[in-house]
């Protein structure tokens, strides 16, 4: 039997996180609310959630942004949704820079909710695939190795990546056809924010791009999504 799927609500406001908790609960999912992101890193330290719903405006010091970039860094499975009574749109490309997979403006349906929700849960589980039964995943016209943290090379020679290379390469891989922003990689490899003028992942992407691209200027497998970052792309078949 599998077990149930965990969710975590992070909401400061009282009666958002009875609506929201009653709700989706009442459509057969369990929910665990808690009012402050303190809380939910203590309790994501000890189990991780399958999926985060995060009100991006909390009433301290971290916001729901921050946090999702923490969850992110220490997950490329976890779901994270995004909740906000902003509706600007830069705010919405902040919540998905952040590495959120969605974003819902306040106040909702929370039958659109349920929906995100579901949907979240389901490109989760699609997406999964235990790394014992994947230890190769095609990147362009090299195989990256997981287990050996080597690169094949189209004409079979193996290239040993550098700690930074494999660990960009890796995300990318379990995130594929999702956007990620420069400053999440550069957060989640080296553990530090980037600069205004940091160009550490765009100086990695180029180095991997001449080693799995047919065309280093035309790249299919590592494509640039402009005005966020980067993007791989599986081959076909």
């Amino acid at each position: 039997m599998n077990d149930p799927v965990k969710i975590v609500l992070v909401e400061d406001e009282a009666f958002q996180r009875q609506v929201v908790t009653e709700f989706l609960g009442k459509s057969g999912l369990r929910i665990i609310a808690l009012a402050s992101g303190a809380e939910f890193k203590r309790a994501a330290e000890k189990s991780m959630p399958d999926l985060a719903i995060l009100d991006v405006h909390l009433g301290e010091s971290e916001d729901g942004v921050s946090l999702a970039r923490w969850l992110r860094a220490r997950s490329s499975r976890v779901g994270i949704i995004m909740l906000t009574a902003v509706s600007d749109p830069v705010d919405r490309v902040i919540g998905l820079e952040s590495g959120a997979d969605d974003y819902i403006p306040k106040p909702f349906d929370p039958r659109e909710l349920l929906a995100r929700v579901r949907a979240v849960l389901r490109r989760a589980a699609e997406g999964a695939a235990p790394p014992s039964q994947l230890p190769q995943q095609r990147v362009g016209t090299a195989m990256l190795d997981l287990e050996r943290r080597v690169l094949i090379l189209a004409d079979g020679q193996e290239d040993p990546l550098t700690a930074s290379e494999f660990d960009l390469l890796r995300l990318l891989v379990e995130n594929a056809n999702r956007p990620l922003s420069r400053d999440w990689l550069l957060e989640a490899t080296s553990h530090r924010e980037a600069d205004v003028f940091d160009r550490a992942i765009d100086n990695r992407i180029m180095r991997l791009r001449r080693k799995v691209e047919t065309d280093p200027g035309k790249p299919e497998a590592i494509r640039s999504v402009r005005g966020v970052g980067y993007m791989f792309v599986p081959p076909r078949g």
